[in-house]
């Protein structure tokens, strides 16, 4: 054997195609996640941000973290570059630039864009706290380690990504049973289509569905995250069929719900478990010629080393699956790797909404008050929900966890920054009622909303049926100094 290559039992030379999907893909939301960024970020953490980023780096866990800002101070001018530099990677990756190199060309571009989110991740504080963030950062790091072209993708990594969404699925599915009664006797999906954090514009008719459907829904939800993946360990063409079916199940909630990226990235490394024959056998216009036989030794050792090193950290996310204290959405390193997962442990059986009002009159009438609009959550009850995912509008997330009663004290800063009219948070929302005047009272006032019925919707052109709560927020103008 010519000792600068290993042969077949060191590659999958039947998942050339898996690994397009997958390098490209994942390179894809990275630019959406670096794009996000841009837009959202500096009024949000920025220098003065609701949160800001200097105040957070003043804090010992912060200065504990692998990220840039521990030695470049952070400037809302430096983010942007870092987030300009990982889309121009990211893009580069989508194009397939890296891939045509040695193979250790896309293992350095990704790299560098897991490095460079991850500085952005672990100063965002609330609004970079979701799974999905950890979950793009644990797909980037892996799949950096399929090679290029000229390599036959790791058969190592390829295991170690389907270890993720094993882990992903039955971590969300394992979560469910623990913990809302609703998931066990088939009813969650009664209210999750309407009390899901931003609804799309399907998610009306995914709630008026029959009730035997959304037990159907699911049982069948039960039977993907809690069977199928151990399926995607199987032969083929098994595990191609497993990770079918996960791919479906995803597609179904791309449909019905706004989720950021976290479908879209379930579904691209589902394709880790998909062979080329497969891919043939469905697309017969694709060509499922198999790809390179040799893999330099160099990289074998490397994609051993990554394994054992993935294999090492397993061991606290697997104890976490089978506790009955299971965590959902933890990290148990620094890095962001081999994490747990899960979402939607609990289901909300009602819609809360915050709806924020300024008025110009000196001495507000009830008539006087107008609502500012936010771009996803729900707010004018005749406006239809607006598609968004992949991208990911953190302020309307927050919102919704603010009517749950979350608040890390960002809403009363969001408050303050409305009266001063500032623009940069002004951007986030879809109406400014007064087009960048400050107003002279604001308030906040709390809503039930539920979906309008098919007869209501005829008779009265509503999507939405609001009720009054309680006032969160009472009339205020006075602004405080801006805090520093």
């Amino acid at each position: 054997m010519d000792v600068s290559t290993l042969t077949t039992w060191a590659g999958a030379t039947d998942y050339d195609l898996a690994r397009q999907v997958l390098q490209r893909g994942v390179a894809a939301v990275y630019a959406i996640a670096f794009l996000s960024t841009l837009a959202q970020f500096p009024a949000l953490l920025g220098e003065h941000g609701l949160l800001p980023v200097p105040r957070y780096m003043r804090l010992r866990y912060a200065q504990q973290q692998p990220i840039v800002w521990r030695w470049i101070p952070y400037t809302d001018r430096r983010l942007r570059m870092l987030a300009g530099a990982g889309v121009v990677l990211a893009l580069s990756v989508v194009a397939g630039l890296p891939q045509l190199g040695p193979a250790w060309v896309p293992a350095v571009v990704f790299l560098l864009m897991w490095l460079g989110y991850m500085s952005i991740v672990d100063v965002g504080q609330t609004f970079y706290g979701f799974g999905w963030e950890s979950l793009l950062l644990e797909a980037g790091f892996t799949v950096a380690f399929l090679g290029s072209d000229d390599v036959a993708p790791s058969v190592i990594v390829l295991f170690a990504i389907r270890w993720l969404v094993f882990r992903l699925e039955f971590g969300a599915g394992m979560i469910k049973m623990r913990g809302d009664a609703s998931w066990r006797d088939l009813t969650a999906l009664y209210y999750h289509h309407e009390t899901q954090p931003m609804p799309n514009p399907m998610s009306r008719t995914a709630h008026l569905l029959p009730k035997p459907v959304h037990r159907f829904e699911t049982l069948g939800s039960h039977v993907v995250q809690l069977v199928v993946p151990f399926f995607l360990f199987a032969p083929q063409p098994v595990a191609s069929i497993a990770a079918a079916l996960v791919v479906i199940t995803q597609l179904w909630l791309v449909v019905s719900g706004n989720f950021a990226w976290l479908n879209v990235l379930t579904m691209l490394l589902a394709f880790a478990a998909i062979d080329d024959r497969a891919f043939g056998a469905v697309i017969p216009a694709v060509d499922a010629a198999a790809g390179p036989t040799a893999t330099p030794v160099w990289f074998v050792v490397l994609t051993v080393l990554v394994g054992l090193l993935l294999l090492w950290l397993s061991w606290p996310p697997a104890k976490n699956l089978v506790s009955k204290r299971q965590l959902m959405n933890a990290s148990f390193n620094r890095w962001h790797l081999v994490n747990a997962y899960g979402a939607f442990g609990s289901v909300t059986q009602q819609r809360s909404e915050v709806i924020v009002e300024g008025t110009e009159a000196e001495v507000p009438q009830e008539g006087d008050w107008v609502p500012y609009e936010f771009k996803g959550k729900p707010g004018d009850p005749r406006r239809r929900p607006r598609q968004f995912a992949p991208y990911h509008l953190r302020l309307d997330w927050l919102m919704w966890f603010l009517a749950l009663g979350a608040d890390d004290g960002w809403f009363r800063v969001f408050v303050v920054r409305l009266l001063e009219a500032d623009r940069p948070t002004l951007r986030l929302l879809r109406v400014d009622p007064f087009d960048g005047r400050r107003p002279r009272w604001l308030r906040a006032r709390m809503f039930l909303y539920r979906f309008a019925t098919r007869e209501e919707r005829r008779a009265t052109g509503l999507y939405w049926v609001r009720q009054e709560q309680f006032t969160l927020v009472r009339p205020t103008g006075m602004a405080p100094q801006r805090e520093r």
